[in-house]
């Protein structure tokens, strides 16, 4: 059995799972998130006490040892620790907008020389005020003795790794964004110049080769209950792991993560950044040097959905029942789903996106406005993979999927099915997966593919292509006016 553990960015999950992709016995523990304004930091003694939680929790009563650990979790941010893996400062998330004002200085919205532009046309990462690019840079200029203080500019599995093993490193995953050329596995010193970071280039973990196994030190073995040297596999982040979890292991398939932010990705062997595309998303090396995972994130999924539901004194249990109390449609309500205080991400990238309802009449209902949230969500899904540009199967998974009144709407929206694995721990079973390659173990992927259910379109799917038309033209028309209404930004400069 193989130890998966998916620390997330409020939840902190584990579960032990065999080669057959089954978990034995699951565990969860919260984690703080700390708000003030639009900055969002975690603690990271906060998060190692989670993943020792729900590893001692899974791990009890076991006859022998487990075959390793397999790390996943939240990726982007900026974790930054000394040598000895302690945080010299609270890690920033990727929810954080304290660089919203310097990423639209770096947006130049239609300047080729910008740059956004320039970065995305030598990595294909689009810079937003949670990533890597952002935060360094704002850090460089408004609190440079942390980083003064710093060994290692890193994320959030790669400081759980440390403090595991002993060793700094880095998986291709997490560092992929924004300045690694995932073709060659290297950091674009162009790229890090670029953003003013290239004083702090030493505080970058070099990408550890795939297929690399650590070891539990034993501090480590301490934290977890477990063996000095059991084996230690950290990679990749949440959003790969979550798709090869839910069986997206063939070139084209795309993985959509219903989760606190929504995520779309294709699996594809071509990292061309093309002329003319929006700067905007991600490419992401995977286990396989050969294949890359096209990504496109918005900020906001589920966490627009529960929103909603707590602005109108409801709870996540009645969304169902919601969403069949109004038509698709929504009564004529038609929603933005762009609620971060950090703005967009993909598939465009504008600090200033913020969420709209439009609409509303007297006769709208609560389950009208709730469908339109919903309704959005998937129209935004629908946006990303026409960037993208989608060919094969697509599976979901994330917290959202629970709601099978919204799963059916996404299959409507996207006019294809939707394949849901049976298995919620979607993250570390993707996660086991790698670190059963890794020790060298055959896994029947086949087997795990299969264990899914699927929800295919309806009879109003053809209505929702008229609505996701007007989505877009709706879309279009805010983009203009964002430029003009306060949004608070001088505020972070």
């Amino acid at each position: 059995m193989i130890v998966g553990v998916d620390v997330g960015t409020t939840v902190t999950k584990a579960a032990l799972i065999g080669t057959d992709g089954r978990s034995v016995r699951s565990a969860a523990a919260p984690s703080r998130l700390v708000r003030r304004g639009t900055e969002v930091e975690q603690d990271l003694e906060d998060v190692l006490s989670t993943v020792a939680s729900v590893v001692r929790e899974v791990c009890a009563g076991l006859d022998g040892p487990v075959d390793a650990v397999a790390l996943t979790g939240q990726g982007d941010g900026l974790w930054l620790r000394d040598a000895e893996g302690r945080a010299v400062r609270p890690p920033i998330s990727w929810q954080d907008g304290r660089a919203s004002a310097l990423v639209e200085q770096w947006r130049a919205e239609g300047d080729p020389d910008g740059v956004m532009a320039r970065v995305f046309a030598l990595t294909g990462s689009g810079l937003f005020p949670g990533s890597h690019a952002a935060l360094l840079a704002h850090l460089a200029a408004h609190e440079p003795d942390s980083l003064h203080r710093a060994t290692v500019a890193g994320y959030c599995i790669d400081a759980v790794l440390q403090r595991l093993t002993g060793v700094v490193s880095v998986d291709a995953s997490d560092a992929s964004l924004p300045f690694l050329d995932v073709r060659r596995r290297a950091y674009v010193d162009e790229a890090l110049e670029l953003c003013g970071v290239a004083p702090w280039r030493h505080l970058l973990a070099e990408p550890a080769p795939p297929g690399t196994v650590f070891a539990l030190d034993a501090a480590g073995a301490e934290m977890l209950g477990l063996p000095v040297g059991t084996p230690v596999t950290a990679g990749p982040y949440d959003l790969q792991a979550c798709g090869f979890g839910s069986g997206t292991v063939d070139e084209g398939d795309a993985t959509m993560v219903v989760g606190t932010t929504l995520a779309c990705q294709v699996l594809t062997t071509d990292a061309t950044v093309r002329p003319g595309d929006e700067p905007a998303g991600m490419w992401l090396c995977t286990p396989d040097p050969a294949t890359y995972l096209h990504v496109m994130p918005s900020m906001v999924g589920t966490a627009g959905v529960d929103w909603a539901l707590r602005t109108l004194g409801l709870e996540v249990g009645a969304l169902d029942g919601l969403l069949a109390d109004s038509t698709p449609g929504a009564g004529g309500v038609r929603a933005l789903p762009y609620y971060s205080g950090a703005g967009e991400r993909a598939p465009f990238v504008d600090p200033r996106a913020r969420g709209r309802l439009d609409g509303m009449t007297l006769a709208t209902t609560p389950a009208d406005l709730v469908r339109a949230v919903c309704e959005s969500v998937a129209y935004a899904a629908r946006h990303c993979f026409d960037r993208l540009g989608l060919s094969g199967e697509v599976a979901a998974c994330g917290g959202g999927t629970r709601s099978q009144g919204w799963l059916q709407i996404f299959a409507d929206v996207l006019g294809t099915d939707v394949h849901v694995p049976r298995e919620p721990l979607v993250g570390a079973r993707g996660a086991a997966l790698v670190a059963w390659n890794s020790l060298g173990v055959a896994v029947d992927v086949e087997a795990w593919r299969a264990d899914r259910d699927v929800v295919r379109p309806s009879a109003a799917a053809p209505g929702y292509e008229t609505g996701y038309r007007r989505y877009l033209d709706d879309l279009a028309l805010a983009r203009t006016s964002w430029g003009h209404e306060s949004s608070g930004l001088g505020a972070a400069s």
